[in-house]
């Protein structure tokens, strides 16, 4: 009902200012602060005091006084404080916010009809996905989640590197290199086993004596030359390591979980000729120069040049993904990338040589995280290895599950957890923990991941506010249990909600939809985390103030239908973000 209200307040003070023959170009709709009533203010008089001649308490004054009130459906009152008008909800506001959080798709927006590709991971498939970057496929999939929400039409793809040298080297040394000459896997998992290869064939070009490495490079060369001619021989070669690799790495992300719709490979746009179509309109750009053995594109506020083409034919990773986003343009309205910090340049110049071939740049918008740390000592590290985003799970799960066994015995639930529950809990909390604390910090900022914050069901962090969906079933599990209906709609009695935090629980679940339509148009998920920790203290207040089963009838009635609307609210509120939001704990 927020954003019906916005909508409300947004009319009315455009035809009071028609009225009053001032400008409505700039309403200044803003949330008023917590101690105020009001559920929405406007600092339109700062702005109309110049032009009006009066100082903004007297214009505040004369706009309020021309809304009626009684006109409007959501609004109870017009009142003044200061140069702020302020507006106050009417008892419908909060029967129908009651009403439409019961529902299960609340937050869900209307249909933009919009189609938004969500690219985001894309992580070389040379081997596990390591910590430091499991930002990217966490971030990335709350974004496309939140769009989702925020009724936009969401594909979710994983952009495959299978043409650098890289997966060249990583070729040339699979069909090299014996499995007699490698360690264990440090995993039973394609990519841990696949991993090895490429460790060794990168150890080989390092160490080896001069004459076999040459003749190495030679066979590496013959691989990226291949691709780049379209040799099928050479590109089933190729797929072979890809695609093992990749499955092994869809396994571990699917664990957070971050699904695609599809892996699109960058071989795609060197195969079907787009690559070359594109260095041909590359080199009739006037920024293109060849210099340094290379074909350049200069810019006139990016001190370095884009090179698109080398002196032996062969393209780059921008030259193919230039491709990759003209065939984005084509296919959607909007794309989104998920990118790490380090790649800022490269975003930059893909934006502004797809500028300079004559798209609409405005369609896409570029996310970028900073890496994801460990404290000093934090988790054990296998010799050589660093720590794969496995390994950060598999303890994550652990800890839940001794934390959950820890506080089996404060439990005033009266279902009983077996071993089986035990575990799903473990794996709702562990999991959810570990993405929530990385979503919901800004993406721009480095974070250290500590476990005593991550795991705290004190603090806010994601087994707090998942602690708040399982008391809210708790409750309605028993008031169902005794026989209690949860009411809705206009059976339920709004005065019964007169207790400050219960009306302070109404107005935040009031505001999830708007929530959600912030955090997709900026495209932070963050937004929403933040929400979910001014909800947990919302209903914890609740909780403790305001008795649910042993309150008298009409205000249990009231109540339970509140809490009915707090626990959609809020597992709606996780899901968006990818978290589960256990049903007992």
């Amino acid at each position: 009902m927020f954003l019906t209200m916005r909508a409300e307040v947004e009319d009315a003070l455009e035809d009071t200012l028609t009225a009053l023959d001032f400008p409505t170009d700039d309403l200044g709709i803003e949330e008023p602060p917590a101690d105020v009533d009001a559920v929405l203010a406007s600092s339109v008089a700062y702005r109309l005091a110049g032009e009006a001649g009066a100082p903004p308490p007297q214009v505040a004054g004369e706009v309020a006084d021309e809304i009626d009130a009684d006109e409007l459906t959501y609004i109870d009152s017009i009142q003044t404080q200061g140069p702020y008008v302020n507006f106050l909800p009417s008892a419908r506001y909060f029967v129908d916010t009651l009403d439409s959080a019961q529902a299960d798709d609340y937050g869900h927006l209307p249909d933009r009809e919009t189609s938004v590709v969500v690219e985001h991971t894309s992580a070389n498939p040379t081997g596990p996905v390591h910590v430091g970057r499991a930002r990217n496929p966490i971030i990335g999939d709350a974004v496309a989640r939140v769009l989702e929400y925020a009724g936009y039409d969401v594909e979710r793809h994983y952009y495959v590197n299978d043409a650098g040298r890289q997966i060249a080297v990583f070729t040339w040394a699979y069909e090299t290199f014996d499995e007699s000459d490698l360690p264990e896997p440090e995993r039973d998992a394609p990519e841990y086993e696949m991993v090895r290869y490429y460790r060794k064939g990168n150890s080989f070009l390092e160490e080896a004596d001069p004459d076999r490495v040459e003749a190495a490079e030679d066979e590496i060369q013959s691989i990226l030359q291949g691709l780049e001619a379209g040799d099928e021989e050479t590109y089933e070669r190729v797929s072979e390591v890809v695609d093992t690799v990749l499955g092994g790495m869809r396994e571990t992300l699917e664990r957070l979980p971050a699904e695609f719709d599809e892996f699109v490979k960058e071989t795609r746009f060197m195969r079907d000729g787009s690559t070359d179509d594109i260095v041909s309109r590359l080199k009739e750009l006037d920024g293109a120069v060849y210099e340094e053995d290379a074909w350049q594109l200069t810019f006139e506020d990016i001190e370095k040049n884009l090179v698109f083409l080398r002196a032996d034919d062969t393209s780059l990773y921008t030259t193919r993904d230039l491709a990759h986003h003209e065939w984005k343009f084509e296919n959607y309205d909007e794309a989104v990338t998920v990118l790490g910090e380090d790649h800022k340049l490269q975003a930059e110049q893909l934006k502004a040589t797809l500028d300079q071939l004559g798209h609409d740049t405005d369609r896409l918008s570029t996310v970028h995280y900073s890496w994801v740390n460990l404290p000093e000592g934090g988790m054990s590290t296998r010799e050589g290895t660093g720590i794969d985003l496995d390994d950060l799970l598999d303890e994550a799960i652990s800890r839940a599950r001794q934390e959950v066994e820890d506080r089996i015995g404060d439990r005033i639930r009266s279902d009983e957890l077996d071993e089986d529950d035990i575990e799903r809990i473990a794996h709702q909390v562990g999991i959810g923990a570990v993405r929530y604390d990385i979503v919901s910090k800004q993406p721009t900022k480095g974070i250290t991941f500590e476990w005593e914050r991550a795991l705290d069901f004190e603090a806010q962090s994601a087994p707090y506010v998942q602690y708040v969906h399982a008391r809210a079933c708790g409750i309605l599990d028993e008031a169902r249990a005794a026989g209690h209906s949860v009411p809705s709609g206009d059976a339920v009695d709004a005065d019964a909600l007169v207790a400050p935090e219960a009306e302070d629980l109404l107005r935040t679940i009031a505001r999830f939809p708007a929530v959600v339509e912030e955090a997709a148009d900026e495209l932070k998920p963050h937004v929403v985390a933040t929400y979910t920790r001014d909800f947990a203290e919302a209903f914890n207040a609740f909780y403790r103030e305001c008795p649910v089963l042993d309150a008298e009838e009409e205000t249990r009635a009231a109540r339970l239908a509140l809490v009915a609307a707090a626990q959609t609210t809020i597992a709606n509120a996780l899901d968006a973000l990818g978290v589960e939001a256990p049903d007992s704990m």
